[in-house]
């Protein structure tokens, strides 16, 4: 089988196994929480985009990685991380850490959507092999960051319901 459909089969088994998990564990215990705490641990995940820079690493790719994927990858990533970094240190100033977690969850987003028009452009499926150690990034790691975008922006939107904001309440009394 050549690596084209191997790398498509890859990336849609990636979403499917982290949806199914996701929807067990991740998400019933994100809707336990208020909308703070859900978006600090969304932040926490995406903390560890600063990784995305192996992308323009030499030696962990392979030298016909083009370009015009890798480098937009490696800095869209880069600049998702420190924005969720900056999230996750400004939560005790809560105009602040909205702020953030809006401009992470943007610039993250259309980051993996850019990433995704720039891997058909450049025919990545097909010299998927060139991604070498980071191959695992876009099959495991993409698909967990687009799902908890997606939620993120969900929370950022649905109405905080009364038991949420009654225990919100109740610790800030405390």
């Amino acid at each position: 089988m050549s690596p084209e459909p191997l790398f498509q089969i890859h990336l849609v088994l990636g979403y499917v196994a982290w949806l199914l998990c996701f929807g067990a564990y991740v998400w019933p215990w994100l809707k336990s929480m208020d909308r703070v705490e859900a978006q600090r641990a969304i932040a926490t995940l995406h903390s560890f985009r600063f990784f995305g820079l192996v992308f323009i690493l030499p030696g962990v790719v392979g030298p016909n990685l083009p370009a015009g994927f890798a480098t937009f990858a490696a800095y869209g990533d880069f600049a998702t991380g420190v924005l969720a970094i900056l999230a996750l240190l400004t939560v005790r100033i809560r105009p602040l850490f909205w702020l953030f977690v809006v401009a992470f969850n943007l610039v993250g987003i259309a980051d993996l959507i850019l990433d995704y028009y720039h891997a058909i452009q450049a025919d990545l499926p097909a010299m998927a092999g060139q991604l070498g150690a980071t191959y695992a990034i876009p099959i495991i790691y993409v698909p967990l960051l687009m799902i908890t975008h997606i939620v993120a922006f969900y929370f950022l939107v649905r109405p905080q319901s009364k038991a949420a904001r009654a225990l919100v309440g109740d610790a800030a009394a405390s």
